[in-house]
């Protein structure tokens, strides 16, 4: 597979929606290094048990807004005085060893991503309703009333940009869902311009003259 350059897709969705439960479900049906998560770029501080390289690539401000300058990233923004980026070195090194990549960012990334990398596949995964988007937040327990009142409005505004992207899954039955997921990523494995190259040796014994 190391001949067959990796796909790149965008995973985007509004919190509660489930994104990040169907990448994870997803990677355990394809624990053989095929894929794996975009691991980003920040200023911010690591948090307990968090390592460099895993979960985040660490770098001081100078060091980012130096990357910044020599165009290193597909995108980036500013987020509550902390930066975040997604590196055009480590996502063109690991899709040209085959491995497809995820990034998960929002629609604006999105954009941007779409503006330096025109190949990328997008997908935006929507909950079945605002109730059960509200429902799923609450579960959660971790915020207050004022907290999900805030994100259920920001969902509104995220969600209102689902057009912008090439795939669309309302997650209401999650085995489902990640069934969708899967169905998107191995279609793109299984286009021609993939196949003739892994397949190279076999086409010709196929096609061979007598």
């Amino acid at each position: 597979m190391s001949n067959v350059s990796g796909n790149l897709f965008v995973i985007a969705a509004p919190s509660g929606a489930g994104k990040s439960s169907l990448i994870k479900a997803l990677l355990e049906r394809h624990n053989d290094g095929s894929m794996q998560v975009s691991v980003s770029t920040t200023t911010r501080a690591p948090r307990p048990g968090e390592e460099n390289g895993v979960h985040y690539h660490f770098v001081s401000e100078a060091e980012f807004l130096r990357q910044v300058d020599n165009h290193e990233f597909y995108e980036w923004a500013k987020v509550f005085n902390n930066y975040y980026g997604t590196s055009r070195t480590v996502i063109e090194d690991t899709l040209a060893s085959g491995v497809d990549v995820f990034l998960d960012i929002d629609w604006q990334g999105t954009r941007q991503v779409k503006a330096a990398y025109p190949g990328v596949h997008t997908i935006f995964i929507l909950p079945p309703s605002n109730e059960e988007l509200e429902r799923r937040l609450r579960v959660r327990g971790q915020d207050s009333d004022e907290v999900i009142a805030g994100r259920m409005a920001k969902a509104q505004g995220e969600m209102s940009h689902y057009a912008e992207f090439s795939y669309l899954i309302v997650n209401e039955d999650f085995e489902e869902s990640v069934a969708n997921l899967e169905h998107i990523v191995m279609s793109q494995r299984l286009r021609r311009s993939k196949q003739q190259i892994r397949y190279r040796e076999v086409l010709q014994a196929l096609l061979k003259e007598e």
